[in-house]
């Protein structure tokens, strides 16, 4: 990631999730100039500080005038919370990259993921919401377009097998609890809808009246919007997996011609964020904490020749959330 041109003064609400930390992390690793931090969260975190760039940055709550001054705001705090003082960061001047739900598909704010979609946003562009997508989605959308980009796309199917930090603190804890304890026989879920230890529970939020999750709507309309393909044939069914960090997904991609293999890694090897495995695979625990989405297993369909299979994981809390965000501010600030 580039160094902003100048140090920022930057708003963090969710200061102390994990997106929040996460966020933090990275901010740290690369040493970007901060002339100050102004680090969000609940009542409870007061008196509290967090540790950037040698300093100690007291958090906060949200009140009146609190983003006066500041050059960007990422929210990472609930629908409700973005929904509220997103547009007040604006008002105050800053840019809010916002890591929720609430405005992805509205059709006036861009929905970004830097590699694919980056040329929305420049030095030029004026304080606005911008979008940062699902964390599945952003994955997803990276592997998709180069191979839009050179060979065209039919359709598209995944299957996802997403960790409990996607679920936040709680579904992380509820997963280090149950292994603790893994010899009771009975594991009441809190975060989850059923015992996530050895288990798959293929729901991710609640179901629509077509069957669908809202996860899996998310990954299907998010993708549409980011590769400007409203019409995209676009299939999802997403499943959580007792696995710490790092969402994985099984991708079946038509494409429009036959091409070989060599073509397919080239696209994909050629592409700014992705890190190809040919003659291995990658899993959830050996890319926690990495910044690539990494894509292996690249095989054809016996029965279609235009028809590829592909496995990309990828840390959701990294790329999936926080660097994702960071790297739209590079867009503007760098």
């Amino acid at each position: 990631m580039k160094k902003w041109k100048k140090p920022l003064k930057i708003g963090l609400v969710g200061a102390t999730g994990v997106v929040g930390e996460t966020f933090i992390n990275i901010l740290e690793e690369y040493a970007q100039p901060i002339a100050e931090l102004r680090p969000f969260a609940s009542g409870n975190s007061l008196g509290l500080n967090i540790e950037l760039a040698g300093q100690k940055w007291p958090l906060q709550i949200l009140k009146p005038n609190c983003f006066d001054g500041l050059d960007m705001v990422f929210f990472s705090s609930g629908d409700d919370i973005s929904k509220e003082w997103a547009p007040l960061a604006i008002k105050a001047g800053a840019f809010a990259i916002d890591n929720s739900n609430a405005f992805r598909m509205n059709s006036e704010i861009n929905l970004v993921v830097p590699e694919v979609n980056g040329d929305l946003l420049n030095a030029n562009s004026k304080p606005q919401i911008i979008a940062n997508p699902n964390c599945s989605t952003i994955q997803l959308v990276v592997v998709l377009k180069p191979l839009l980009e050179k060979f065209g796309l039919e359709d598209v199917t995944v299957s996802t097998y997403q960790a409990v930090s996607g679920a936040g603190l709680p579904g992380y804890e509820e997963l280090l609890t149950q292994t603790k304890n893994f010899q009771q026989s009975d594991h009441e879920p809190k975060a989850f809808s059923k015992q996530i230890l050895f288990n798959c529970i293929p729901q991710i939020g609640s179901f629509g009246d077509d069957g669908f999750s809202t996860e899996e709507s998310k990954i299907m309309d998010e993708s549409a919007k980011i590769l400007s393909i409203p019409d995209l044939k676009i299939s999802a069914f997403a499943v959580r997996i007792p696995a710490l960090n790092s969402h994985s997904e099984s991708v079946w991609v038509t494409l429009k011609k036959e091409v070989s293999k060599e073509e397919i890694i080239s696209a994909l090897g050629n592409f700014e964020g992705l890190a190809v495995l040919d003659q291995d695979f990658p899993t959830a625990l050996e890319v926690s904490g990495e910044e690539p989405v990494f894509v292996g297993r690249i095989h054809q369909d016996r029965h279609n020749k235009k028809r590829w299979l592909l496995w990309v994981v990828s840390d959701n809390l990294k790329k999936g959330a926080a660097l994702n965000g960071l790297q739209i501010a590079e867009r503007i600030f760098c």
